[in-house]
């Protein structure tokens, strides 16, 4: 396979097909899982440099828990393939994979520096001048938002969010801003580590994503009508979660965004 990227020491591979990747159809799963993942276009295909053994894949869903993504998932296990995979109703890897690729790549990479702390703690100059942690994925989303509402086109220029980790399943961000009263754009991301990780807390990357996600949809307010909800809805939300606190493995700790602190939503 001849690389199309060459990324923190690896090799990165576009657009092929999971039948490519894997050849044949593995022992013990069906004809019907296979003929239906084998057509599967993996976005990124990551291969060590040396021997071109596929080290990982990342794939991008718009919807989660698909019976495609079922079936991918379980060839990838019969395979031994480890999988990451985003699942966004905004992100894409046509518009942001090649950043994603690159900030999963670096972060792995970094991971083996691990006495000068997480890739994600590293403290820099952001990209409206201040200090803060420069590998938000979601830095640029909030200078966008801060800046919007310095010309007057945002009613709440603070991008909030939350990061939660399913048991036995993946992880998730949520965030939402309020572009004028009374209507939020709110995104959700789910990451999904299979065999793998993403060199990163899955969750915090999951948030980040989000973020980023908003940031997105400011760029694009003025050219289409952006798709809103109500702070209510926003809420019965997270309530819902809260009624699966169980499920999740550190809890729910956003209470206080259920309570009535309006500074805190």
């Amino acid at each position: 396979m001849t690389p199309t990227i060459l990324r923190s020491g690896r090799h990165v591979h576009t657009g092929r097909r999971l039948g490519q990747v894997i050849g044949r159809k593995p022992t013990g799963v069906t004809a019907g899982q296979w003929n239906t993942a084998a057509n599967v276009v993996v976005h990124y295909l990551v291969t060590d440099p040396d021997t071109d053994r596929p080290e990982f894949a990342l794939l991008f869903t718009p919807a989660a828990d698909t019976k495609v993504a079922r079936m991918t998932t379980a060839v990838c296990d019969a395979v031994g393939l480890p999988l990451l995979r985003i699942t966004s109703p905004t992100l894409s890897a046509a518009e942001n994979g090649t950043q994603i690729i690159g900030y999963i790549l670096d972060a792995r990479a970094y991971g083996a520096d691990a006495d000068f702390g997480g890739y994600r703690d590293i403290v820099g100059r952001l990209p409206d001048g201040r200090t803060g942690y420069v590998n938000d994925l979601s830095s640029v989303a909030r200078a966008t938002a801060v800046d919007a509402y310095a010309a007057r086109q945002l009613f709440d220029p603070i991008i909030r969010g939350i990061r939660v980790h399913w048991t036995g399943g993946p992880a998730e961000g949520w965030a939402w801003l309020q572009l004028h009263e009374g209507g939020y754009v709110f995104e959700r991301v789910q990451l999904e580590e299979h065999r793998t990780t993403c060199g990163v807390p899955a969750d915090r990357l999951a948030e980040d994503l989000a973020g980023a996600a908003i940031g997105q949809r400011l760029k694009l307010r003025h050219s289409a009508q952006p798709d809103l909800v109500d702070l209510a809805t926003i809420e019965a939300r997270l309530r819902e979660l809260s009624a699966r606190r169980d499920d999740l493995v550190d809890g729910f700790p956003y209470e206080h965004l259920l309570a009535d602190q309006p500074a805190a939503r």
